[in-house]
């Protein structure tokens, strides 16, 4: 049964403000190792309906092999994992089509213009031109819908992903370190994009970076992974407590000896 090991403490934990929100994903005590590296050892998370949640911790933490077993494209040793409350195996086709990603770095075709890329995925998803036109202004490339992607800057480059993975409009967004990189301008485009996302409370975004303050400023909840292990989670307030004078990396460098940037 799911969250059979789950204290009710722990499970109480995860639960947001809003308690009457459903589960969209549901990862019980995940286990994962490549030979004889322990990537992730034994997770438990979950995220609800229209939350924003953060995976932060230093390389090595395991956030993306958590996130790639969520995602599906990688399959847990141990443990199970849940998504809109179906298992990957056997139920993949009926799950794509409600997930959107958008990586660090995704490979566009230069020779496409801004509109003809979005056009061929919107194509993937028999969707047509009014959602082009929607996701173009959505992601602020209006503008730019008659340029090849060979002449968009980074930022650009890295909306127009956004916009890719938002044309569905799909139940869960799971974004993996999507600003590294980039310049503060750059930065705050992406994230003005999600805000807005966030305001419509449809689509539940995970969230790696290393960055604490696109953490803050995102996500409803952080879990800071080290070492494969969630060594803290719960909202900003909860993490900070009382110590309003550090930083979350001022506390991360005293529970482990390290940096979150690092």
């Amino acid at each position: 049964m799911p969250f059979q090991g789950l204290t009710v403490y722990t499970f109480l934990s995860m639960l947001p403000n809003n308690p009457s929100s459903a589960s969209v994903i549901e990862v019980q005590a995940v286990h994962k190792s490549f030979r004889n590296i322990q990537a992730v050892r034994g997770i438990d998370l979950i995220v609800h309906e229209g939350e924003f949640v953060a995976l932060l911790g230093p390389n090595g933490a395991g956030k993306t092999t958590l996130v790639e077993m969520i995602e599906g494209i990688q399959v847990p040793d141990a443990g199970e994992i849940r998504v809109l409350g179906k298992y990957w195996k056997g139920h993949a086709e009926e799950l794509h089509p409600h997930i959107g990603i958008a990586l660090q770095e995704t490979r566009l075709i230069d020779k496409l213009t801004v509109t003809e890329t979005l056009s061929l995925f919107a194509s993937f998803y028999e969707l047509g031109k009014k959602r082009v036109a929607e996701t173009l202004s959505l992601i602020s490339l209006t503008e730019k819908k008659d340029s090849f992607v060979l002449h968009l800057s980074g930022g650009q480059r890295q909306r127009l992903a956004l916009g890719i993975a938002l044309l569905n409009r799909p139940r869960i967004l799971i974004l993996d370190e999507p600003t590294t990189g980039f310049d503060p301008n750059a930065r705050q485009e992406v994230w003005s994009i999600l805000l807005n996302l966030k305001k419509e409370g449809k689509t539940a975004l995970v969230l790696t970076t290393h960055y604490m303050e696109e953490a803050e400023t995102l996500c409803d909840r952080i879990y800071i992974l080290n070492q494969g292990t969630i060594l803290k989670q719960g909202s900003l307030d909860d993490l900070l407590g009382e110590e309003r004078t550090k930083t979350l990396d001022d506390l991360f460098r005293e529970w482990t000896g390290r940096h979150l940037h690092e």
